[in-house]
Order: C-alpha cells, then sequence, then structure tokens
C-alpha cells in the first residue's frame, strides 16, 4: 500500500470510524482521560489513529490487516518510537470486548488519573499526596506514591455468579482486627451527587469491590459520566456532560438506590426519566415522597410505561415540603434536587440518619448552601453551580454491627479499624444489655464477649436515631442463642423476615405474629443448607452459620456481595473457617 493511498484512507477513516474507534472515542473525546487526544491526527509523513501530543502518547487500533498494511503499521510505530512516542496497539476486539482493560493500560502510561488534573479545588489525599498525580513504576505499572503500591481500576461489570456459595464450619472463637469499609448506603448516593456538577467528585474510602457500588458506576457509566473506581478506595467521578437523562430499566432493577439519579438529573438536565426501581424483596419501598417533593419544587411528572418521566424547562423552584413518612432516600434526593434550585427548599420531617450528614457534608464542600443536617429540618438554599470537591465516605455502621453481632455469638474479641461509637449508640445498649463488652480505643472499637451467657431483649426498628432495620436479621440470629425470649418488632418494611424459616431449617425457635417475631433461645444452632433471601439476611445466615455445630451452606450469596466487602477474608483473618464456593 503506497504512502499516499494510506493517507487517502486514513482521511476516509475519520467520518467512516470502525465500531471500536468509535467506542474508544467516546471514552477519551473531549480530555476525559485529563488530556485531549486527536483522531486521525497528522505526524510526519503518517495518520494515526489517536494522538496525544501533550503526552506523546499514540493509539492504534489493529483488526487483522493484510500484510502489507502490518507492515505499514511497523514502520509507523518505529517513526513515531523514534521521535519520543509512546505507541499503544489494540487489537479492536480487546476495545470492544475489554474496554476497561484497554483504558487502564492507557491510563498507566498517561501517568494520571481517568479525569483532568487541573481540578484545582482537590485537594491533597492520602497524607498529603496528591491522589490524581501517580508515578510511573520502571515496568510502566502505576503507583501510589505514598505506599509504592499499584493502583489498579475495578470493573463497573458486575459479574459474580449468582450461584456461588460460602460454606462455614462453625464452632470457632473470633479473634484479631477487622478492617470496616466505607458505607454502602452513604457512597451510593455520594456517587449520584457527581451528576449536580461538570468538574471531577473524588470520594475517598470508597467500597470500590462491592456490587451495588459497581452497579451504579455502570448506571452512571451509562448517563455519561466518567468513573474510575480505583483499588486504593479511591472513586472519581465527572459528569462533564449528560449523555442522556435516562436510566433504563434493565440497570435500575438490579438496585432500588438507582432512584437517586433522578433529583441531580431533574435539577441540572431539567429532565429525568427513570425506571421504577428493584433491589431487595424486603417490602414496597415506595418513590412517592420523591415524586411528591419534586412535584412541590415544579417538576411536571408521569409515571408511565414503568418510568419516572420528569421534566422541569424552566429549573427546580424551593418550595417547603413535608414527608408524611420519615424516608432516608426521600431526603436525600431531595436535598440534592434543590442545591441548584432557585430560592431556599424547606424539608420537614426529614431523615436524621448519619448517612444523610454525610451527603449533606459532600454537597457543602461543593458549594452547596445548607442547613438543619442531623435534624428534622433542613434548609437548603439553592446556588447556581455547584464545583468539585474531595470528600471521605463514612464507615459502614451497619457492617461494624454486623461483626459486632459475630462476636455476641462466637466469643473472642475483635478490634474494629475506623469505627466510632457516635452513630451506633442505638444498637450498642441492646448488646450491651445481652452480654457484649464495647469500648472506643482511639479511632477504633474493642468488642469482646464478657464470657457470660447472652441474655433476651427486645428491640424494635425505627428511623434514625432508632434501632436501624438493616441490623433487624443480626440482631435476631443473636437472640436465637440468647437465654430467655427476646422480641423483634419491624416498623419499616413489612416483609422483612423472609430469613426466619432459613434460621429455623438451623434449629432456631422463632415464631412471626403480623410485624414482630419472637425468638427464644435455644441451646444451640446445627449446620444446615439455607438460601439468602436478601442482603442483610445473607448476613444473618453467615453468622448462624460462624456459631452452628456442623457445616452451614448459604447459597445466593449474590446479595451478600452487594454490601459486604471481602466477607470471607476478614473473617478468615479472625479464625473463622469460612470459604466461598465458586459455581
Amino acid at each position: 500500500m503506497t504512502q499516499n493511498a494510506t493517507t487517502k484512507r486514513a482521511r476516509a477513516l475519520r467520518n467512516n470510524p470502525t465500531e471500536a474507534e468509535k467506542a474508544l472515542w467516546w471514552k477519551i473525546r473531549a480530555e476525559q482521560l485529563g488530556v485531549k487526544f486527536r483522531r486521525q491526527y497528522p505526524m510526519g509523513p503518517y495518520y494515526t489513529d489517536f494522538a496525544c501530543k501533550e503526552k506523546n502518547l499514540v493509539i492504534e487500533l489493529d483488526g487483522g490487516q493484510h500484510a502489507e498494511q502490518v507492515n505499514y503499521d511497523e514502520k509507523r510505530t518505529a517513526y513515531l518510537e523514534e521521535q519520543g512516542y509512546t505507541v499503544l496497539r489494540f487489537w479492536n476486539s480487546d476495545v470492544l470486548d475489554n474496554m476497561e482493560g484497554v483504558l487502564t493500560k492507557i491510563m498507566n502510561v498517561l501517568e494520571t488519573s481517568p479525569l483532568p488534573p487541573d481540578a484545582s479545588r482537590l485537594p491533597p489525599a492520602n497524607g498529603g499526596i496528591h491522589p490524581l498525580s501517580p508515578r510511573k513504576q520502571g515496568d510502566g505499572r502505576v503507583a501510589d506514591e505514598g505506599e509504592g503500591k499499584t493502583i489498579e481500576l475495578i470493573r463497573t461489570e458486575v459479574k459474580t455468579s449468582g450461584l456461588d456459595k460460602i460454606r462455614i464450619r462453625g464452632g470457632n472463637r473470633l479473634n484479631g482486627t477487622i478492617p470496616i469499609s466505607g458505607a454502602k448506603n452513604a457512597a451510593l448516593k455520594l456517587i449520584c451527587a457527581s451528576l449536580l456538577t461538570d468538574e471531577p467528585l473524588q470520594l475517598t474510602n470508597m467500597p470500590v469491590t462491592l456490587g451495588d457500588i459497581r452497579t451504579m458506576g455502570g448506571l452512571l457509566d451509562h448517563i455519561g459520566v466518567t468513573v474510575a473506581l480505583r483499588s486504593d478506595k479511591v472513586a472519581i467521578l465527572r459528569a462533564k456532560e449528560i449523555k442522556t437523562p435516562v436510566a433504563p430499566y434493565d440497570l435500575v432493577r438490579k438496585m432500588r438506590a438507582s432512584i437517586m439519579v433522578l433529583g441531580p438529573l431533574l435539577a441540572r438536565h431539567h429532565a429525568a426519566e427513570v425506571s421504577l426501581p428493584g433491589g431487595c424483596a424486603i417490602g414496597t419501598r415506595p418513590v412517592d415522597f420523591h415524586i411528591e417533593g419534586l412535584r412541590a419544587m415544579g417538576a411536571e411528572i408521569l409515571i408511565e410505561d414503568g418510568y419516572i418521566k420528569a421534566k422541569a424547562p424552566n429549573g427546580l423552584k424551593g418550595a417547603h415540603y413535608t414527608f408524611p413518612k420519615v424516608s432516608h432516600t426521600g431526603t436525600e434526593n431531595l436535598m440534592m434536587a434543590a442545591t441548584l434550585a432557585e430560592g431556599t427548599t424547606l424539608l420537614s420531617n426529614a431523615a436524621r440518619e448519619p448517612e444523610v450528614e454525610n451527603l449533606g457534608q459532600c454537597l457543602i464542600a461543593m458549594g452547596a448552601r445548607i442547613e438543619g443536617l442531623g435534624t428534622p429540618q433542613i434548609t437548603i438554599h439553592g446556588v447556581p453551580r455547584l464545583h468539585g470537591a474531595t470528600h471521605e465516605v463514612m464507615p459502614d455502621r451497619i457492617e461494624a454491627g454486623s461483626f459486632m453481632i459475630a462476636v455476641a455469638l462466637t466469643g473472642g474479641t475483635i478490634r474494629l479499624q475506623n469505627i466510632a461509637l457516635t452513630h451506633l449508640t442505638s444498637l450498642t445498649g441492646p448488646l450491651e444489655k445481652a452480654g457484649l463488652s464495647i469500648e472506643q480505643d482511639g479511632a477504633d472499637l474493642i468488642v469482646s464477649r464478657n464470657g457470660k451467657p447472652l441474655v433476651g431483649t427486645d428491640i424494635m426498628t425505627e428511623p434514625y436515631p432508632g434501632f436501624p432495620t438493616d441490623m433487624q436479621a443480626q440482631f435476631m440470629t443473636m437472640l436465637t442463642l440468647c437465654m430467655g425470649a427476646g422480641l423483634v418488632t419491624e416498623t419499616i418494611f413489612e416483609n422483612r423476615f423472609m430469613h426466619v424459616p432459613e434460621l429455623c431449617r438451623m434449629g432456631a425457635n422463632i415464631t412471626v405474629h403480623g410485624n414482630s417475631a419472637i425468638i427464644r433461645g435455644v441451646e444451640a444452632l446445627r449446620g444446615a443448607e439455607v438460601m439468602a433471601t436478601d442482603l442483610r439476611a445473607s448476613m444473618a445466615l453467615v453468622l448462624a452459620g460462624l456459631v452452628a455445630n456442623g457445616e452451614t451452606v448459604v447459597n445466593r450469596i449474590y446479595h451478600l456481595d452487594r454490601g459486604y466487602e471481602d466477607i470471607v477474608g476478614k473473617l478468615t483473618a479472625c479464625g473463622a473457617q469460612i470459604e466461598r464456593l465458586k459455581s
């Protein structure tokens, strides 16, 4: 192939790109990787598929051409390398089948994050080392300056098999240290906050491996957000432009928290179309409050064909909305929407959960004006725009509580790292009454069983600061081995006792009456094959397995993958006999 013929071909490809070129261009165009790339860019006597002169980087896509084309490509590569350029070559199939792997290699060479490093509002994290500026090791990997470890990207696609199981042999005491991950229930909403600005939002202590986090990352990627979930527990998101305001059923059905894109999209894009959400089968969780609150702010909303179709052509307006019933997701959705609304919004009977406060603090760091966080009345003064920020995801109080109950059941002593008693008072009271010792030691909690038999106690789930519904199933598991009896009353969800039959298969004595369950303590639980029905029920069955006689196998643990990071590794490190069985 002559040079003139190849040049003509290159010019033709500019207007007729391959599917692989179009897919990669969508990911690297418009400085989404922090630098500017050009397509079919002339360099000396050659044209390149993608070129970044700022970083001396050229990307070429190969499709298995004939020998003459391959020879030409090799000459071009040699020429570019002589000029000081790094040339990355990928097969078209690599781009189409493994885009995340391709982007990782590109970003490793760029020695930068997947987002622009010029966000002056992003202060250094990780002990003063700016996480957007990793250094390059001799072998070309990206490493963190502070600890010299490789930083990898976590894929947003969730491919965990629903047929995986967990096998546990009970009877071991737990002793050791467990790091508490960032809170899933906070992280999901913080990710959605990135839709409110065209600047980068950096979130530290992010539980990047959780199924729900990756699902939300996939949804935002679909909307047009550049999403980087890094192995050093940093998430960097940039919604420079909204590609589509539609959150389709196929993505939203996997997780109810997907409804949280509604408020931010409507506030910034003035339109949103969000499928009615899915998630755990623990009862109806209506989105009426979200819809009514947004309507009060001037949105026009229809429920049609299974979608919430909303628009606010002239933008949202400040309003006073009183929640008929406390709703933490409703509070968070309306609070995000109100940050960009014209005027002042007052939310009465608002949720007071620590996760709501954590989101509010992030929004304030982004330039929002919010008052009353942690109280039943939150005031938001709308601003014209928000900017980028760095914010830390709060520790997961539900994960910490789950491990506290593990110690109550098995005995032993564990140190829970990075968690404070402040947000756990509604849980620690009943646990201490049952016989657990809990004390704060700096930034950690030391939890131990005091040697005495567990004592039955009663709980009732309520909105914060009451007993959390997300701890109900785990607490019930503890009550199965307590002296006497305990009463559990569920007031948040009407269908959250589906773990009861599975616990009874293991020998528990539980009687359900409406929204209450009486648990009479038994001498021992016995191992059995059981099935998880939702996220927290999954953890309850794992806890039962840790103390049961014999072997327990928990099926359908994809629920567990949604909300607990490395549960097998954390428990194994403390002496549990637990393993994951791949399907």
